[in-house]
């Protein structure tokens, strides 16, 4: 099996020869950090957002319960992008969005401009494996979605996750994995996963990611897998839930 998925990947890395080359050529980083905000616009608010709606509601349902005294939730939304799922936090959330992309930013503004019911607070450009510009336990919530997937270092990013949270706060995450290893969906992810990282800026579709959440230092895991109602077959799989410090 494995002789097939190299075989395969060679052939698919031949037929998008251009790519890698731009790529050796430090040129196509370039290229994809303009061209994936694009992307996300389109596919994150138009396609992700209106298939997964459902979902989203379910998973940010309790999201209030989290507040601290004051009554107003402090969230930090990692890996924000254009700002998805800013309709789907409660009323007077106070919101503060970190994204190493800077490219982000303009389409951000305009979800901030559509959803007049957050507080947003400040756009951090930064890696979630290093969110030293916010501080130790200063928000309710932690927010997290088509990420994990895409960062350097998972248990670093959740190590920082675990130190901005304050006691008792909660990390919201939905995140695209890899398929059961018997599948054919899973061969097919090992074999384009070379071309799908370069595409979309980073991203992996054979991330076990659950693995890492499970390992995570959290007193509280609630998580759940599913085939996600999306188009494409090689990203049905998810992972959704929250974990509490």
């Amino acid at each position: 099996m494995m002789l097939a998925v190299q075989v395969l990947r060679l052939v698919v890395c031949i037929l998008v020869l251009p790519m890698f080359l731009l790529n050796l050529l430090g040129m196509w980083r370039w290229i994809s950090k303009r061209f994936f905000p694009y992307f996300m616009k389109e596919f994150g608010v138009i396609l992700y957002n209106k298939q997964m709606a459902s979902l989203k509601r379910e998973l940010f349902s309790n999201l209030q319960e989290f507040a601290g005294p004051s009554g107003k939730l402090s969230l930090l939304e990692v890996g924000c992008g254009t700002g998805a799922n800013f309709k789907f936090y409660s009323p007077g959330c106070r919101v503060t969005c970190i994204d190493p992309n800077p490219n982000f930013e303009k389409y951000l503004f305009k979800s901030v401009a559509e959803n007049r019911h957050l507080q947003f607070e400040r756009f951090v450009v930064a890696a979630g494996e290093n969110m030293h510009q916010v501080a130790d336990g200063s928000v309710d919530v932690v927010v997290c979605t088509l990420v994990l997937c895409s960062v350097n270092n998972q248990e670093k990013i959740l190590h920082e996750v675990h130190r901005v949270l304050r006691p008792g706060g909660a990390f919201y995450f939905m995140e695209h994995v890899a398929d059961e290893r018997s599948t054919w969906n899973y061969f097919w992810q090992q074999v384009l996963n070379p071309v799908w990282f370069l595409v979309f800026d980073g991203c992996n579709l054979t991330r076990e990611s659950w693995k890492t959440l499970e390992q995570a230092s959290f007193s509280k895991l609630k998580l759940q897998h599913i085939q996600a109602p999306l188009s494409w077959t090689l990203v049905q799989p998810h992972i959704y839930g929250y974990a509490v410090k």
